[in-house]
């Protein structure tokens, strides 16, 4: 199992920071370096400078987002990003959720599935740098009746097949995301429940390709807060309101699939609950309503020991990179959380 580092959104007021735990990741031998973006900074922009900036580590975009963007740009990007890393780059797209992609984008949120399965096919096929043309439900190229010809992109990626990632968390779009994808992006991910709420969804979709899991990239992201085990529920606590934007907050009420993420999880009482408060404005009581099993299940606390030994469950349950967020109020806590992944990982093993 590799590790690799998740920076977040930048802008936050740590972005050299961010830069810094990039460039130790990269010394430890971390695998890929994920940045986000929502609406604000761009994930484009932050991977170009920490590419830069930095010798082994790939950076990915974890993710760029699927209404911001036409396919066709999406494509000049990402072979614009392989080109200047030297072939580090790894694709990761998402459609986010309807509040941004209708409220900042102006970008409809209607069949979600049917929009990323073309939206993939049309960046591979651009990236083939054969001349484009396409025919669907939601994108023809070129337009018909006008002066659009078929295009081909005029630059050379390192490598002819540059990696696809999915964020994924609903049955459907799991297995849609092991049928037409490199590998999937997941987030509130319990080793416990990763075979039901994940892992045979994207078997069943490596199947219907007439593939299997080999190969195929299994990449949750986890808090990482290091202390002593009888510390564990006060390192929990720091991650209540995270949990409880997430569970309680993103999207909408009809759709915040977060939310349903924990109900399939087994925490249906205490996910109406958190969205209930959330939505009415009351987030210090959406928090606290956060159970801490919860979120002890979606992060690494505790010990290097400790952490060692859930790394090992989630390389039993099909993890084969494992993202980190390393926490800290300053630079020095987060380089000593990114350290003690790596030491983690080697005691557990996995290294």
């Amino acid at each position: 199992m590799r590790l690799g580092i998740n920076l977040g959104y930048w802008g936050a007021g740590m972005d050299q920071d961010n830069l810094e735990v990039a460039k130790e990741a990269d010394r430890l031998g971390y695998s890929v370096c994920w940045a986000a973006e929502a609406y604000g900074s761009d994930a484009a922009t932050v991977l170009s400078w920490v590419a830069a900036q930095t010798e082994r580590i790939d950076v990915g975009s974890a993710i760029f987002q699927i209404p911001a963007r036409q396919p066709a740009m999406t494509a000049m990007t990402a072979a614009t990003l392989d080109s200047l890393s030297g072939g580090r780059f790894r694709l990761g797209l998402g459609v986010s959720g309807p509040q941004v992609s209708e409220g900042w984008y102006g970008v409809k949120f209607d069949k979600p599935l049917a929009r990323t399965r073309e939206y993939v096919e049309i960046v591979r096929k651009a990236m083939t740098r054969e001349r484009l043309s396409y025919e669907g439900e939601h994108w023809t190229l070129p337009l018909p009746g006008g002066p659009g010809k078929p295009l081909k992109l005029t630059v050379h990626p390192e490598r002819e097949h540059i990696p696809v990632y999915i964020a994924a968390i609903g049955p459907k779009n799991l297995e849609q995301t092991g049928e037409i994808a490199d590998g999937a992006l997941l987030i509130f991910p319990s080793a416990d429940h990763l075979e039901e709420t994940a892992v045979k969804h994207i078997r069943a979709g490596r199947e219907k390709a007439g593939r299997t899991l080999e190969g195929f990239d299994i990449v949750p992201t986890l808090p990482l807060a290091v202390g002593d085990d009888k510390d564990v529920p006060a390192l929990a606590d720091a991650f209540r309101p995270y949990t409880a934007l997430y569970v309680g907050g993103m999207g909408s009420r009809k759709q915040n699939f977060y939310n349903q993420l924990a109900q399939r999880m087994g925490y249906e009482e205490a996910a109406a609950e958190i969205q209930d408060k959330y939505l009415a404005g009351d987030k210090d009581g959406a928090a606290a309503a956060v159970p801490q099993d919860l979120i002890d299940r979606t992060t690494l606390l505790g010990s290097v020991d400790r952490i060692a030994d859930r790394m090992k469950a989630y390389a039993a349950a099909g993890v084969t990179t494992l993202t980190l967020s390393p926490a800290g109020f300053t630079l020095e806590e987060r380089i000593t959380a990114l350290r003690a992944g790596t030491e983690a990982l080697e005691r557990a093993g996995l290294a």
